[in-house]
């Protein structure tokens, strides 16, 4: 059982019982977090895809630990022109415990078949008010022609 959730701008595969180095969180050692973008869920039997995100479906998790990560060089340089810039960079990052991944799937189905009933009457709504309006334009087209027809044949007489 797996599943991809969202978490600081980033995704990750998240197994109950792993644990994760993501971006810095907020908060101290030992402290919840629940991650509610889920955007998919694979439980061996089931896979959920998130429509971008699994409605009613969050995933626990404890801080374990803060640190940072090893020095980045940034190191930047314009060639003939002296121009070079040497700056270094460590990012911070926490370790996360994840406990269990919730799901309420019942929910989520009957709101789908809701959804479909509904947009399935606004299309046929819009395909009515469509046929309508090309009618009438079809109607106004065929009085300009008898109009402009009658008036070459006055012309062509005088």
């Amino acid at each position: 059982m797996y599943a991809i959730a969202e978490l600081s701008g980033k995704q990750f595969r998240i197994e109950p019982g792993a644990e994760l180095k993501v971006p810095k969180q907020s908060g101290k050692i030992g402290d919840k977090v629940v991650l509610d973008k889920v955007l998919f869920f694979d439980n061996d039997k089931d896979k959920l895809i998130g429509t971008p995100f699994i409605k009613d479906m969050s995933i626990e998790a404890k801080i374990s630990s803060h640190g940072r990560d090893k020095k980045i060089i940034v190191f930047k340089m314009k060639r003939r022109k002296r121009y070079r810039r040497k700056h270094g960079h460590r990012q911070e990052f926490s370790m996360i415990k994840f406990d269990k991944i919730d799901s309420k799937k019942k929910k989520t189905t009957a709101k789908k078949k809701t959804e479909t009933k509904s947009t399935a009457k606004k299309v046929a709504t819009k395909a009515k008010a469509a046929t309508k309006k090309t009618t009438a334009t079809k109607a106004k087209t065929t009085t300009k022609k008898t109009t402009t027809k009658a008036k070459a044949a006055t012309k062509k007489k005088d």
